[in-house]
């Protein structure tokens, strides 16, 4: 089984007019103001699976500051799983600083979501306020052994649309005030799991983290798989491509360059989050 754990989509107002939901949203409109960053409804996603050979995908939508629009949109993921129950997997996506954000995590969670994710600090990074903001829901998901998937990304390198002001001390912090709960790190976690090879403390850490390889082919060398296997485990490695923003076809062309055994492959392109989910 190949499952897609990293991907988007929206309701048709907003890929057909997203102009439109550009006022008083400046993180949608710094990820999504170029034409060439395509937005796809359900339909489209699931031909697309259909066309790559992913058989069930994790699907969200975006953390708007508008809890109006938050809602709207996890409605929309809501229906789509429920027009396409055997392929799609939905998580409920918040924006945690907003008003009522707690509420709509449960309500979500309340009608058959997966997990939380993916919640993005796109402007802050992963601060004092941030984390504080995160606390009712992670409560949540802690309560009903439920993963939330956070957005992170490497401190260092070049700039890009969406690549947030979190520093690996952020990061460290999230992941040990949170250690209880099931954490999955978008785009391998910025790199924190490098810091495995430190002999105190690190381990105990990162027990409950897992990494997505989202935007992998943008950002690193095919190299940091097999690194990755070695230093956070196989069983911490989930694949996620980000779609639409890359096809998994690329990712699956690099992992076969790696080295890595089939076993090794299959567990990463979906075994791990079959167990993570429990389907």
């Amino acid at each position: 089984m190949i499952i897609d754990f990293h991907t988007h989509i929206f309701p048709a107002e907003i890929c057909q007019r997203r102009e439109e939901f550009f006022t008083a949203e400046p993180e949608f409109e710094l990820l999504y103001r170029s034409p060439k960053s395509r937005l796809i409804g359900d339909a489209e996603m699931v031909a697309a699976m259909d066309k790559e050979g992913i058989d069930k995908s994790v699907v969200f939508g975006f953390p708007w500051q508008s809890p109006d629009t938050c809602r709207k949109h996890n409605d929309y993921v809501l229906e789509s799983v429920m027009r396409y129950p055997d392929r799609l997997i939905g998580f409920g996506c918040i924006n945690p600083l907003s008003p009522g954000a707690g509420d709509e995590a449960r309500r979500c969670l309340d009608s058959g979501m997966a997990g939380i994710g993916e919640l993005a600090f796109y402007r802050s990074g992963l601060d004092d306020r941030a984390l504080d903001s995160l606390e009712p829901i992670m409560q949540l998901c802690r309560q009903r052994n439920l993963p939330v998937m956070i957005h992170v990304n490497e401190p260092l390198g070049h700039e890009y649309p969406g690549k947030s002001p979190n520093s690996l001390g952020q990061i460290y912090a999230l992941a040990k005030r949170f250690v209880r709960n099931t954490l999955v790190l978008a785009h391998w976690g910025g790199g924190i799991f490098l810091y495995m090879l430190l002999k105190k403390e690190v381990k105990e850490t990162l027990a409950n983290v897992f990494y997505d390889t989202a935007a992998s082919p943008f950002v690193y060398y095919f190299d940091i798989f097999p690194l990755a296997v070695r230093l956070a485990g196989i069983e911490k490695v989930l694949f996620g491509s980000d779609y639409p923003l890359i096809s998994p076809s690329t990712y699956f062309s690099e992992l076969h360059r790696t080295g890595l055994t089939r076993d090794q492959r299959r567990r990463i392109q979906g075994l791990n989050a079959k167990k993570l989910l429990g389907l």
